[in-house]
């Protein structure tokens, strides 16, 4: 059985590589262009979903100090 292939998409630096490797393999005719849209569109998903944990830890953090100064 041949060795699945994988997109390691845990970071932003991640899913630049992987864009970058799709966007080659596209370029190359080395993989279907909707096969290369589907994994740019879950590159996309994945993305937003970093940003929005990220968004939710600043906001967090934002919150806490808000509630320091407040209680001063």
């Amino acid at each position: 059985m041949p060795r699945r292939k994988t997109l390691k998409l845990s970071t932003p630096a991640d899913i630049r590589r992987a864009i970058s490797r799709v966007a080659n393999m596209a370029l190359n005719n080395e993989i279907d262009p909707k096969r290369a849209n589907t994994l740019l569109y879950a590159c996309n998903a994945a993305l937003a979903a970093i940003k929005t944990d990220e968004y939710e830890k600043k906001l967090v953090e934002l919150e806490g100090l808000l509630s320091i100064m407040e209680g001063r």
